[in-house]
């Protein structure tokens, strides 16, 4: 994808999964004071979106390669068999945690009741199988960054072509992320407003 081959797909994979991992880790601390960063948990959630639709675009590529027999992919082979069984639960349990924040951001407080539940339960499932999926992942992502960031002698050693490419796509999901957030920030008020109610009515 983007040039590179399968080399090039796998850095692409572990450098979005890097800044995944520190937008999720961000995302966690609003959590623990929902509270008072209500407005921080809903701009990271947007900002979340951009990289994670190039997380799954990238892995997407590389599963309908490796499937429709191409042979660079296959002679690359599949991931473990641990992550390949868990990858499916990860993306569906992905797109319900954010298509319920969604739809909570849109519709506004009144969907409290229907949505937050269906919101913190697939929460916590995708919490669970991501933290198993990126443990299962560090290394790759350790040697993304060092191979596509990292000092020049290791690029040269381990690097893959199309390394422009991959920070284009890159920062193309950050800045779709970024405009989201923007767009929908008006959308907050709502529920920043509903917060003194939410938290003498539990």
């Amino acid at each position: 994808m983007l040039a590179g081959g399968t080399a090039g797909n796998e850095l692409l994979t572990s450098v979005t999964g890097a800044i995944l991992i520190v937008l999720l880790a961000a995302l966690g601390l609003t959590i623990v004071r929902i509270g008072s960063l209500l407005w921080e948990h809903l701009l990271i959630g947007l900002l979340l979106l951009g990289p994670i639709a190039l997380k799954l675009a990238s892995t997407g590529y590389r599963f309908v390669r490796y499937y429709t027999g191409d042979e660079r992919y296959v002679e690359h082979g599949p991931p473990e068999l641990v992550l390949r069984l868990l990858a499916p639960l990860v993306v569906l349990s992905t797109l319900v945690v954010f298509a319920s924040g969604l739809v909570l951001l849109l519709g506004g407080p009144s969907t409290r009741a229907t949505w937050l539940p269906i919101h913190k339960d697939s929460f916590f499932v995708w919490l669970a199988l991501t933290a198993v999926h990126v443990l299962g992942h560090l290394p790759q992502v350790a040697g993304g960054l060092r191979a596509d960031y990292g000092p020049a002698i290791e690029r040269l050693d381990h690097g893959a072509p199309g390394r422009s490419g991959r920070a284009l796509a890159l920062a193309s999901a950050l800045v779709l992320g970024a405009v989201l957030a923007v767009v929908l920030i008006p959308e907050f008020g709502a529920w920043i407003h509903a917060q003194p109610y939410f938290h003498h009515h539990h």
